[in-house]
């Protein structure tokens, strides 16, 4: 099964436009800088696209009420992974830690209590995202976190276009004609989660909820994705939301 991208409908706002907007309006000079850097075309072809796998922990998943407190980003391309060139930080959330998350994604209250609030970081972030096109797994996750923790520290937001590798997977195994007659069988659909999608297309098994892992696990299953379902010519504006 091969995806391809189809027209855009010309009354969407395109994500150039959007950036070109924000460079203009932004108050805070580190956000004008970013967004003056803009974005790639849409026709890109994605095997061109410079790229940028992030992850997120946080201690909840709801964004006005919770805060991040791992971050994890992987630059890359389809050819290329380059782990040493990743970075992982340990932040200090502005919301409680709750028992439930450190369950959830092993950092702890002792880690926390010594590191920097996400203030601190985002310069860093700003340089490693500038330029790339971002990947997430799940991007109402880290875009409305993201939006929401920049928007606290420096008065404004922070949106930009993401490819979303779980909604590309949704595309393929929830939502196509194949996926539509297996539900009216009555047979359960197909997991969409990180390590469900990687099992699909035999990647290895990674631990997962650490922020730096789960970047590049998201990496790789960009790649994977774009190897059984599209081609190195897809334009990456028939890819990101």
């Amino acid at each position: 099964m091969t995806f391809r991208a189809g027209a855009r409908r010309p009354s969407q706002p395109t994500w150039p436009d959007y950036m070109a907007s924000r460079a203009k309006q932004a108050r805070e000079s580190r956000l004008a800088d970013f967004f003056t850097r803009g974005t790639l075309d849409p026709d890109t072809p994605i095997g061109q696209a410079p790229l940028v796998a992030m992850d997120f922990e946080t201690t909840g998943l709801d964004s006005s009420r919770h805060d991040i407190v791992s971050v994890g980003v992987m630059p890359f391309t389809l050819s290329r992974i380059r782990p040493a060139d990743g970075r992982y930080w340990v932040l200090s959330p502005r919301r409680k830690l709750s028992d439930e998350s450190v369950a959830f994604h092993h950092i702890t209250h002792a880690e926390v209590a010594g590191a920097p609030d996400f203030a601190a970081i985002i310069d860093e972030l700003l340089a490693l995202l500038a330029g790339r096109l971002v990947v997430v797994h799940y991007r109402q996750l880290e875009r409305t976190f993201l939006d929401a923790a920049v928007r606290e520290r420096l008065g404004e937001g922070l949106l930009m276009p993401m490819i979303d590798t779980m909604s590309l997977e949704a595309r393929i195994h929830r939502q196509s004609w194949w996926a539509r007659l297996r539900r009216w069988a009555g047979r359960p659909m197909a997991s969409i989660r990180l390590h469900e999608s990687r099992q699909r297309y035999h990647l290895p098994a990674y631990t997962g909820h650490h922020a730096l892992v789960d970047s590049l696990a998201t990496a790789e299953l960009l790649q994977a994705q774009v190897l059984y379902h599209y081609d190195w010519e897809t334009p990456v504006g028939a890819l990101w939301r």
